[in-house]
């Protein structure tokens, strides 16, 4: 069923277009399909297989989504109220408008609070340096620190709109990881491991990979000017003072299909409840209205111009990218899906029960070749001619 996938993934590793890949997919009891081809690094030995542990980035997103969603459901946060008491740096919010002939940014309030809705949906106005500029051009106006160093001064930056306005990918879903922290008591790390990791016996998933589990990394790679492909030493913070709720997580392939099928089975998985059905279908519903969502052209080197579906009216809900129109590799309309920057992709297809994954380790993000096994993994899973 899967022989066009599989020839396709063994000609683009075979042609060094790809290093290495897993892929995966599941139906609400199982996994139907699982391959992996290639190499962890260029540089080792060691195959790809179901036990390689990747680097989850991005796709962290929708586990610290749920994380979020659970402490509404528990009553200790709101989708629709002000922050500012949980997250003190809510208070002053400030947006950017541009800047003096000095390079001095010019800023001004905020005309509205950022809720939790705006942070789970990328509507709340904070971006990402590496994709909007101004950003920094602010940092390195003002001094300011990079989020990328862990530190919780680094998150405070300015607005790009003001909340509500529009769409913009950013880092709203580390402050959600904030707001769980500070509405429940417990450290991102500590919640996530007791109330979403443990129960869906993500044993293999977490912020800091343990020794035996780095044993299992697959190696980030970069193309060289040559255009071959070649490991670089990647790592996230090992003793952060915030833990990315936006792009933190390690974890392998299977470990992340448990979550979705927790997805796809209404919020329970093997008899664990994680969530209400009724929150997995506020997750599945768009949240942005006539903005469109999920698009965004490349900032640098290591991302491409990225939009899954040019001709849809893509939204995004709580989780993440929603498509309206079933697309044409089988996906049906309303299915959830998102992406890391180093190329790991799943979807989940609530009406038809089909999840699925594609991971790999490779900039830029984007990859033409890795969407293109992406798809071809698709149009096999739901038989597409």
């Amino acid at each position: 069923m899967y022989s066009r996938f599989e020839r396709a993934l063994d000609t683009a590793v075979a042609d060094g277009r790809v290093a290495g890949a897993v892929a995966l997919t599941t139906d609400r009891d199982g996994v139907t399909y699982e391959a992996a081809a290639g190499r962890r690094s260029v540089a080792d030995a060691a195959a790809m297989d179901a036990r390689t542990v990747f680097w989850l980035a991005s796709i962290t997103k929708a586990v610290a989504s749920v994380a979020a969603l659970r402490e509404v459901e528990q009553g200790r946060l709101s989708l629709d109220g002000d922050l500012a008491a949980l997250l003190p740096e809510f208070s002053d919010l400030q947006v950017l408008e541009g800047f003096d002939e000095d390079g001095t940014p010019r800023l001004r309030p905020a005309r509205r609070a950022v809720t939790l809705r705006h942070l789970l949906t990328h509507t709340s106005g904070f971006g990402y340096g590496f994709l909007h500029g101004e950003l920094g051009r602010w940092r390195a106006a003002t001094g300011a620190a990079d989020p990328n160093a862990g530190l919780r001064a680094g998150h405070v930056q300015p607005l790009l709109f003001d909340p509500g306005e529009q769409w913009a990918y950013g880092i709203g879903i580390d402050w959600a990881g904030l707001a769980v922290e500070a509405a429940s008591g417990q450290r991102l790390d500590a919640y996530l491991a007791e109330h979403v990791l443990g129960p869906l016996g993500m044993s293999d998933t977490g912020f800091v990979p343990t020794p035996e589990q780095q044993a299992r990394r697959a190696s980030p790679h970069v193309r060289g000017e040559d255009g071959k492909l070649m490991a670089f030493p990647f790592g996230m913070p090992t003793a952060p003072e915030v833990w990315s709720g936006g792009a933190g997580l390690f974890g392998t392939a299977r470990d992340y299909s448990r979550f979705t099928r927790m997805l796809l089975n209404g919020g329970t998985f093997e008899g664990a409840r994680v969530l209400s059905p009724e929150t997995v279908d506020l997750l599945s519903t768009t949240q942005t209205g006539p903005l469109r969502a999920g698009a965004f052209k490349g900032g640098v080197a290591m991302t491409l111009d990225f939009d899954l579906y040019p001709d849809q009216h893509t939204g995004w809900g709580l989780t993440g990218l929603i498509n309206p129109e079933p697309s044409a590799d089988g996906r049906g309309a309303g299915g959830l899906a998102w992406a890391g920057i180093f190329n790991t992709y799943y979807w989940v297809d609530r009406a038809a029960g089909v999840s699925g994954m594609l991971m790999a380790q490779q900039t830029p993000f984007g990859d033409p070749d890795v969407l293109g096994l992406l798809r071809a993994l698709e149009r096999d899973a739901y038989g597409v001619a």
